[in-house]
């Protein structure tokens, strides 16, 4: 038996080992490049390991630190309070509609499914926003567009379905009611979906920057990922204009043009590497379960 174990178990190592460094070599090469000079880059290439170390590209990101200290605020309070509010609200609607007792249960399931399929469109949607609910230059502009996802209601019905509708009744006999049920039983018993979802909903916070061109003129409520498209416009228009940099006095040749672009994928998505570890073990347990059937 281990015999003919064995051979498979080395194998599924060494996949998942390939699987791994497919995802990591990738990221170092961004790490390394963005700390590479830019001359260096410009004759050898990208490389694991520069010959020449350079942190101008960090320089010109952390030129102006007020201006991305107030993004990184702007973007960290709109993912918390999104992520909860969204959380909340796709745990409520998800468990209605997860009730076999509820009456209205596939009617509503469709209408939450309808909306994955057709959407009102971005005119409808920016002028709901602008002219109706008077949200421009507003943070709620940047939370509500994406504060309900019919998805992650889809997905979190699937889990709490499995909940056994005999949990429910017991409570009730014992003189429980529906808030108390949801917030002292139901959601304690779905802490894998949550913390999964939660980090989709967090991701999906955390990168948005089109709302915020859309809706956020005031550059005090500019989140990170649009003031880091901005900067990466910018060195577009510097690095693809010659005469006009000449002008101003720029050398093109030492100026960090692709150490930059590495420098702000790096700036964008650390914080959140740092934050997945802790939430790992619940994200793979909710995937898991969620797919058991009960």
């Amino acid at each position: 038996m281990t015999k003919t174990t064995k051979p498979s178990q080395i194998g599924l190592h060494l996949l998942f080992t390939v699987l791994s460094l497919i995802v990591i070599l990738p990221f170092l090469l961004v790490v390394a490049v963005s700390l590479t000079d830019e001359k260096a880059i410009t004759q050898n290439g990208y490389q694991f390991f520069p010959k020449s170390i350079s942190l101008d590209a960090y320089r010109y990101m952390l030129d102006a630190p007020d201006i991305l200290l107030r993004a990184y605020g702007v973007t960290i309070t709109v993912t918390v309070i999104g992520a909860l509010a969204g959380l909340l609200l796709t745990a409520m609607t998800a468990y209605v509609i997860s009730r076999p007792d509820y009456r209205y249960n596939r009617i509503t399931t469709f209408y939450v499914f309808f909306t994955m399929l057709f959407s009102g469109g971005l005119v409808p949607s920016y002028i709901l926003m602008t002219q109706y609910l008077h949200l421009k230059d507003s943070l709620l502009a940047l939370i509500l567009p994406v504060l309900l996802s019919p998805f992650n209601i889809m997905v979190m019905k699937g889990f709490m379905s499995k909940i056994p509708i005999e949990i429910i009744e017991s409570a009730k006999i014992d003189g429980a009611r529906e808030f108390r049920i949801f917030f002292r039983i139901i959601l304690p018993l779905s802490t894998p979906a949550l913390a999964t979802l939660g980090l989709l909903i967090s991701f999906t916070y955390w990168n948005e920057w089109f709302n915020g061109m859309l809706y956020i003129d005031n550059p005090n409520k500019v989140p990170l990922q649009l003031l880091l498209v901005r900067t990466l416009k910018s060195i577009d228009f510097l690095t693809s204009n010659s005469e006009f940099t000449q002008q101003l006095g720029i050398d093109l040749a030492s100026f960090p043009n692709n150490s930059a672009r590495m420098a702000i994928a790096v700036l964008a998505g650390g914080p959140m590497l740092v934050i997945f570890p802790f939430f790992q073990r619940f994200f793979v347990k909710g995937l898991t379960v969620g797919s058991l059937k009960g």
